[in-house]
């Protein structure tokens, strides 16, 4: 389930106790707060602070919430989640507050900590300044969090430094662990009995503590032993209630979301995924068991292979993109590879049974717009013209006189949409050579996005302005002319095994299913992502689709009614 209606980026987002409801924060500081068993419906949204909210809480009955963050005039307020009317006020600090808790069981009480390097306490409700607790922490406060029984309350920051404190009287118990972790604290969690919590810092590490000894009981430490990774960092880590097998889930700084059980050394999952706009999607019809398998790649030049079927994620290993990913095309060299070019000008090559990228980077002409597979050869659409690889070397350059816009092959029948509107059909000869071999003319738009038929019967051709045109590949003539349903560029296309319907996608966020038998029918999966559609590929043999966004999401749908 995904919630869509923020209108600015989303910063942080808490479970109600009841479990029914969430609240979200943005960067423009507004709370909103929705169903999140049912459809997803907005129950309010409350404007709070003029800056991003950094933390969000909610008291033990489910009905106040208090909201912190950068704000101008004030840097958080406490407010009912069903109507918004105030239930207290945020006070006592001269910068941003970076992290909130409120006690679960009354009396009431709420801590806040901020870059001022105070904790400052209140009593509820409604909440109001109790005291300010100063010299304890040496920096930013990061994090504070009340134990589940009411009975302690715990800080951290960037000093490194843990402490512990009365959760009824705010009054310091004192501090532990001193010197145990070597990077900034940024999380902290309570186990559901109060007796232990967990830490996550920019040292790498995930620790457990005994609250009463003050002690670490289990350490993780993400990435390669003795490397150091900034995308290790852990920024981020929650203890879930509720559950009886001790489950620990910490977020690192790369965005991904490492699965810890008390005992085991080594995180027993790793969730993995995008955290920029995906720009691109390939797969593999002919790797076998692998037919499932998928890569995308997205804006910050990540590329992550997808098991469909679990539904799983893991990231490319060794160096990727430095950017935009702009294109991924697979071919069935040895036992399978993907190639991927980028907006650093060069070409990568990955070997798909390992997840991790061989060789190194190959240098393009210019800047790479698209690329597709022929057999055991790539042809690349770059600014500059057409560029053949195969086996990561060079074997011909093609000039163009029109900038290319996109290209898609089948067999040795290339085809390349250009910025004025046309598509030139090309045939690469077995020396590699691109021969012209018939051009089209028909779109009076840019083309945007090329797709031949799985059995190389048509070509479907979508342009700037959203209409898709489907080509007899016999004598290029136009055989559909009546997908014109999207309203913004389309993006992407892709047919069905069978050659019978195809799948679109484009920047009206849309996605439609078409019929080649009846052109007039469709299936409309209307706002799929929030900020546009940018890929969409068939999995499962054409039952079902995949499609990637803007929203940095990749989704799955089940196709029925269309033949």
């Amino acid at each position: 389930k995904q919630y869509t209606a923020h209108t600015a980026q989303t910063t942080v987002a808490r479970f109600a106790p009841s479990g029914y409801y969430v609240a979200s924060g943005d960067v423009s500081g507004s709370v909103r707060v929705w169903d999140c068993v049912g459809e997803g419906a907005t129950k309010g949204e409350y404007h709070i602070i003029g800056g991003r909210i950094n933390d969000i809480a909610w008291d033990g009955d489910s009905q106040r919430i208090i909201a912190v963050g950068d704000g101008k005039q004030r840097f958080g307020h406490c407010i009912t989640a069903d109507s918004g009317n105030s239930a207290g006020e945020i006070s006592g600090h001269s910068s941003q507050v970076n992290s909130v808790s409120i006690r679960q069981q009354r009396p009431l009480r709420a801590a806040t900590g901020s870059d001022d390097k105070s904790l400052v306490f209140y009593h509820g409700a409604p909440f109001k300044f109790n005291t300010s607790l100063r010299g304890k922490h040496t920096n930013f406060v990061y994090g504070v969090a009340f134990s589940p029984d009411g009975g302690s309350l715990v800080s951290v920051g960037s000093d490194k430094k843990i402490w512990l404190y009365d959760g009824r009287t705010g009054e310091v118990k004192g501090q532990i662990g001193d010197g145990e972790h070597k990077g900034s604290i940024f999380g902290v969690s309570w186990a559901k009995d109060s007796k232990q919590f967990v830490t996550a810092s920019a040292d790498q590490t995930v620790k457990i503590w005994d609250a009463e000894a003050g002690k670490v009981v289990q350490n993780w430490r993400l990435g390669d032993e003795g490397v150091v990774s900034i995308a290790n960092h852990q920024v981020g880590v929650a203890w879930p209630s509720g559950r009886s097998d001790g489950l620990v889930i910490s977020l690192g700084l790369s965005g991904d979301l490492n699965y810890l059980v008390e005992g085991s050394p080594n995180p027993v999952r790793v969730v993995s995924g995008h955290q920029k706009n995906i720009i691109s999607i390939g797969s593999s019809d002919h790797l076998g068991s692998k037919a499932d398998i998928l890569w995308t790649g997205s804006s910050e030049g990540r590329i992550c292979s997808w098991d469909v079927t679990a539904g799983v994620g893991v990231s490319i290993e060794r160096e990727t993109h430095t950017n935009y990913v702009s294109g991924l095309a697979a071919t069935n060299e040895g036992e399978g590879r993907v190639y991927s070019v980028g907006w650093d000008d060069t070409l990568r090559t990955m070997d798909p049974s390992t997840n991790t990228f061989i060789g190194g980077a190959t240098k393009l002409a210019g800047q790479p717009k698209a690329v597709a597979a022929s057999g055991n050869r790539v042809v690349i659409a770059t600014t500059s013209g057409l560029e053949v690889f195969q086996d990561t070397k060079q074997v011909s350059q093609t000039t163009t006189q029109v900038e290319p816009t996109t290209i898609a092959a089948y067999k040795d029948t290339v085809a390349v949409g250009s910025s004025d509107g046309s598509v030139d059909i090309y045939t690469l000869s077995s020396s590699s050579s691109l021969e012209s071999k018939t051009k089209i003319t028909n779109s009076t738009s840019p083309v945007c996005s090329l797709a031949f038929s799985r059995n190389g019967a048509h070509l479907a051709v979508g342009n700037s302005s959203g209409k898709i045109v489907v080509f007899k590949t016999t004598d290029y003539s136009a055989a559909i002319d009546r997908w014109s349903s999207h309203t913004g560029r389309v993006t992407s296309i892709a047919w069905n095994p069978e050659g019978t319907l195809a799948v679109s996608g484009s920047l009206d966020t849309n996605i439609f299913v078409w019929s080649v038998a009846s052109p007039e029918r469709r299936a409309k999966a209307a706002n799929a992502h929030k900020d546009g559609v940018n890929g969409v590929a068939w999995i499962e043999g054409g039952k079902k689709i995949i499609s990637v966004g803007g929203d940095a999401a990749v989704k799955v749908w089940k196709v029925e009614g269309l033949s």
